[in-house]
């Protein structure tokens, strides 16, 4: 099975996904850190220089994992349509069920706080702004999603993606 997260930073997409691998043992995959290591391997001159080869890379390795037996939760923005496609597409040619989850944070204010508390955990990478997050390009979702409204305690909203996740792949 392929589960694929998507959501603006700081709406705690990481906590979630890395919650839901554990609890699947599934493979985790985070395009930030695919980012961060082709900056540190000089493939790249800074995150703006990355690009979509953070993406296309996590598609490659999701596809290696799927075409081994594992299931594979992707933790990225995904913030545009030919992203989520790059997805869809991964999981048709590799026969396997996908769920998008969609992570939010209804509560403004919130969200808010969470981007400005936030450090980074990668060694170069730096988290965006409020502002940055505020202005960043993020098309609306097409399709079939599993909205989660992240607010408080993560285990009931794992619970529920481990939920849809079973129901889809049968």
């Amino acid at each position: 099975m392929l589960i694929v997260f998507g959501g603006l930073p700081g709406t705690g997409k990481t906590t979630l996904a890395q919650l839901l691998a554990r609890r699947l043992w599934a493979t985790y995959l985070r395009v930030d850190a695919i980012e961060s290591g082709l900056i540190a391997a000089g493939l790249a001159a800074d995150q703006a220089g990355v690009g979509t080869a953070g993406y296309v890379v996590a598609n490659r390795v999701a596809d290696s994992c799927l075409h081994a037996g594992l299931d594979v939760v992707v933790d990225a923005v995904n913030p545009v349509e030919v992203a989520r496609q790059g997805w869809r597409e991964l999981a048709t040619d590799a026969g396997v069920p996908l769920l998008f989850v969609e992570v939010v944070c209804a509560d403004r204010e919130r969200h808010r706080r969470q981007v400005e508390q936030r450090s980074s955990d990668l060694a170069g990478w730096a988290v965006p702004d409020w502002q940055a997050v505020v202005d960043r390009e993020y098309e609306p979702w097409q399709g079939d999603r599993l909205v989660i409204d992240n607010v408080g305690d993560p285990d009931p909203l794992v619970g529920r993606i481990a939920a849809a996740a079973a129901a889809r792949s049968g």
